[in-house]
């Protein structure tokens, strides 16, 4: 536990540090960090279509971001549930769910666009930690938000892993048949009995098991049956209940599983962080709860809530933020990408 002064005394402290920011970003001092981004989807790049093109400037746009400022990896991750979802005032809300071949069918469509975008932005695609170690700049791996894809069938989870596919997020906002969701009633009493499949044989094929958005209890199950690590790639700790989007939000013991299970939870920087300063002081929160070697950062761009980190240079002045609060070097390349590389590496 690295508890800091910086809990007790955020308010004042935090607007002194945003003063310097940008003077300490033009001299430099934050090139030398890495960036694993453990959840995005640049561009939303999901949301193009079947048809072909001969390139796309947002995509194309945000790859350079990504580059320019230290991004040396990330999941991208196609959202299986999309055509399931309703965006209104007050947050998202499921419409339905699945025959078994639909989500298959909207799963691939989504694949099929995102390995076009990658290959015309000649981005590799990595399928084992090896791929990330080297001088290839930028590296995509694939992941899916929500096994609605999987459609009660669990030869999918080999047959996405054949197509690239490693990590699968178990529960997006639909709720489906593998586990109870933050945002839904539960239906399973945690994780079902076609979930407990899915994550023996993501164990078996070496996949990295994405927890995020699911319940406390889903999540219980999940390390509990797990023979490796898993990933919480997108949240935050709770705080006061009124809070923007504040159902997507874990208590410390909720935290503790995952950290505990050996795995990583992704910082997420939504609109229920009030600012970019908040959010470093709510990241210094979860190390103090979960550790320094299970915390890492999920920006979930560029399908996130109002959010305090809109592009990767913010990414630079939260890494930035979390100099000045006192972590040291080698604490903020864990967050940045090593505790990233390690679990890639005990689980792929």
């Amino acid at each position: 536990m690295i508890r800091r002064e910086f809990n007790r005394t955020a308010a004042g402290f935090l607007g002194s540090l945003a003063l310097g920011i940008a003077k300490l970003a033009s001299q430099g001092a934050i090139e030398s960090f890495s960036v694993f981004d453990l959840h995005s989807h640049p561009a939303l790049f999901f949301l193009k279509g079947s048809e072909r093109y001969p390139g796309d400037e947002a995509f194309a746009d945000r790859l350079q971001d990504m580059k320019k400022h230290g991004v040396a990896a990330a999941f991208f991750s196609l959202v299986a549930d999309w055509p399931l979802l309703q965006i209104t005032e007050t947050g998202i809300i499921p419409t339905g769910r699945f025959t078994e071949e639909e989500g298959w069918k909207v799963f691939t469509d989504q694949l099929t666009i995102l390995k076009d975008l990658l290959e015309l932005s000649k981005i590799p695609i990595a399928i084992s930690p090896a791929d990330l170690r080297g001088e290839s700049g930028l590296t995509a791996l694939i992941a899916c938000e929500g096994g609605d894809f999987l459609g009660g069938n669990i030869d999918n989870v080999a047959r996405s892993y054949d197509l690239g596919v490693r990590s699968i997020q178990l529960v997006h906002y639909a709720p489906n048949d593998l586990g109870d969701l933050q945002t839904w009633k539960a239906e399973h009493n945690g994780l079902s009995e076609f979930g407990r499949e899915v994550v023996a044989e993501m164990n078996t094929v070496g996949m990295l098991i994405d927890v995020a958005h699911a319940s406390a209890k889903t999540v219980k199950d999940t390390v509990e049956l797990s023979s490796a690590p898993v990933l919480l790639s997108h949240s935050i700790l709770k705080t006061e209940s009124n809070r923007p989007i504040s159902a997507r939000a874990i208590s410390e013991g909720h935290a503790r599983l995952v950290a505990d299970n050996g795995g990583l939870i992704g910082m997420w920087p939504s609109g229920f962080s009030k600012s970019l300063e908040e959010f470093a002081h709510h990241t210094i929160r979860m190390i103090d709860v979960a550790g320094v070697d299970h915390v890492g950062i999920g920006t979930d761009m560029d399908g996130n809530f109002q959010p305090v980190v809109s592009n990767y240079q913010d990414v630079l002045s939260w890494i930035e933020l979390l100099e000045k609060t006192g972590l040291k070097e080698n604490e903020i390349e864990k967050i940045t990408a090593e505790n990233a590389q390690r679990i890639l590496d005990e689980v792929l």
